[in-house]
């Protein structure tokens, strides 16, 4: 005889009592609702920032945890795409030799414009305006005269002979113009308009080269296309990342407080706060100081005429206020970054000082800044000049581990740049439109929903390779041209060596990421205009296609897209503000 088959289970002897099975079905429904109960408490209720467990440690303790805060799971220190990319900038074959290309009677003389870095640019582009223009160059006269008030020429900053001989086969460059002809000429001073292109230096400058001998630009930033052909590109970042460098004794000082940064934890991050009262006079937004801080910041205000009234509220709903260091702190601490992590403060004179410090220093108490990891002594050549003490950050931050930005001014540009070019070592810009409603509303979420939407907040802010597409911002902060990728997964990458011969990579199995043929950025991208620019019809028609593209964006990619984030704060035509920004 055959047993019937029970439905949805094996052929066993039923159970003489089925009672015991029913009387589990309601045990479970109740343990069931006591967890979603407890849950759903968790979540109406949550326990404050700086108390909960998530913020502290993770729930989930990796085997791998080491000295610093460090879990190399969560890959808070590098990308795992960058060992794909690395720089390349050798000049092609058709870039012929200096000694070939330069007229033995025309000089260049630039005078720079602003700040350290500012300066770093309008040297970078000196050299190529001498070579677009096959002149000699003359070491770049810095401005000395600027709001930074820095009396430093170009020799107690950047070591001279190093910068000239690198470039020998690039440009010749001499230290001081010589005699020409038995007699010291004297100069013809002009100045060219902003994005100037290689035909602009062409149609403007040679001729009066040709006819004066001596050119000498003045205010030299940004005068120079941010679009130029790829050898010219190159050559820019062969002046930007193996020919620019630091005198011994900065770059000594400068290794110094790296070194001693390492001795106090395996892995840091270096935060270029930008929380200085002047860059918060500027944006016009309030940080909850009550009436002592709206009067002290506008009567700061009140020293550019350019600057409209302004409505807080609305900037910092656009992205366009500096985070606080306590919002600052709470990103990190949401991206993952611990309590026990050590942060190396890049800023000049914070607004409010240790009392507007005190709540990042509660999420990180391991705060430094060059002050407190050197002695007096050790400072005092560097202390009375703020480009020397500028160049100390600089080497400390492009030496971290994880790079904080908290303006995209030109030191982020630059070190975002130079980043990239060396490794896509980590580099995080809020996105400060973004989070800002998380700022709001952090109070009504747990810390792990809080954390999970800064992370998408950060998506494409964070220093990932191809986060900008090619071409787009400026070139010292996306030098695209200048970057290879390797497609061939048996061809190790290398980065390029700094040999004092010269620049070598290999090139099989790599593509260099090039540019567009079509520009696509924005005279807010390129810091704005003077009064005095003629652009070509050529170039105001590019811009308003670049608008059109940015719009449509916007519209496409308005969560992940860092480029239609950019440069919430744009420079004005103010002289002295320009100047006070342009760090």
């Amino acid at each position: 005889m055959v047993l019937p088959r029970r439905r949805g289970g094996h052929n066993h002897h039923p159970c003489p009592c089925p009672c015991p099975r029913r009387a589990v079905l309601p045990a479970a429904a109740l343990l069931l609702l006591f967890l979603l109960a407890a849950v759903t408490l968790l979540y109406v209720s949550p326990p404050p920032l700086s108390d909960h467990p998530a913020l502290a440690y993770s729930r989930r303790r990796s085997p791998h945890a080491l000295k610093g805060g460090w879990i190399a799971t969560d890959g808070l220190w590098g990308s795992k795409l960058a060992s794909k990319f690395y720089g390349c900038s050798n000049s092609s074959s058709k870039f012929l030799d200096s000694g070939v290309m330069t007229h033995p009677d025309q000089y260049l003389m630039i005078v720079t414009s602003g700040g350290l870095n500012q300066q770093r640019t309008g040297i970078i582009d000196a050299v190529v305006a001498a070579r677009i223009l096959n002149a000699t160059l003359v070491v770049p006269k810095l401005d000395q005269t600027s709001f930074w008030k820095d009396a430093s020429d170009f020799a107690e900053i950047f070591n001279a002979d190093w910068f000239i001989s690198f470039l020998s086969k690039d440009v010749r460059i001499v230290k001081e113009l010589p005699k020409i002809g038995g007699k010291l000429w004297a100069p013809h001073r002009m100045r060219v308009p902003r994005k100037c292109t290689q035909r602009c230096y062409l149609n403007r400058v040679l001729p009066a080269l040709i006819k004066k001998h001596v050119v000498r630009l003045t205010k030299f930033d940004y005068r120079l296309a941010n679009r130029l052909d790829s050898d010219l590109q190159k050559l820019r970042c062969r002046v930007n990342y193996h020919a620019l460098r630091f005198t011994d004794p900065i770059q000594e000082m400068g290794e110094k407080i790296v070194q001693r940064m390492r001795e106090r934890s395996t892995y840091f991050i270096a935060l270029h706060l930008r929380f200085e009262p002047d860059m918060l006079a500027f944006s016009g937004c309030y940080y909850g100081g009550g009436e002592k801080e709206r009067r002290e910041l506008g009567v700061i205000r009140k020293r550019w005429k350019t600057l409209h009234a302004s409505n807080p509220e609305k900037e910092r709903r656009h992205g366009r206020c500096p985070l606080t260091p306590e919002e600052v702190g709470l990103m990190l601490r949401a991206l993952g970054y611990r309590k026990n992590v050590h942060i190396y403060v890049a800023s000049g004179d914070i607004y409010g000082g240790a009392k507007t410090l005190a709540p990042l220093k509660a999420l990180f108490p391991n705060l430094h800044t060059k002050e407190t990891v050197t002695s007096k002594d050790e400072l005092a050549p560097f202390s009375k000049y703020s480009s020397r003490m500028a160049a100390l950050d600089f080497i400390v931050c492009d030496g971290s581990d994880a790079f904080v930005t908290n303006n995209n001014g030109n030191m982020a540009k630059i070190l975002a740049g130079r980043r990239r070019y060396l490794g896509h070592k980590r580099m995080i810009r809020p996105n400060a439109r973004r989070l800002y409603s998380l700022f709001l509303s952090r109070g009504n979420m747990s810390w792990d929903a809080f954390s999970s939407k800064v992370h998408m907040a950060q998506k494409g802010f964070m220093g990932e390779p191809k986060e900008l597409r090619p071409g787009r911002g400026e070139f010292h902060e996306n030098p695209s041209t200048c970057i290879c990728e390797n497609t061939d997964p048996k061809t190790p990458t290398k980065p390029n060596p700094r040999s004092e011969q010269g620049l070598s990579n290999g090139t099989e199995g790599i593509k260099a990421i090039t540019e567009p043929t079509v520009a696509n950025h924005t005279n807010e991208e390129l810091g704005g205009s003077s009064a005095e620019e003629d652009d070509t019809s050529e170039e105001k028609e590019d811009d308003t296609s670049a608008e059109k593209e940015d719009g449509a964006s916007e519209e496409k990619e308005e969560i992940v897209d860092p480029e239609v984030e950019d440069d919430a704060l744009v420079r004005p035509d103010d002289p002295e503000l320009e100047e006070v920004l342009s760090d």
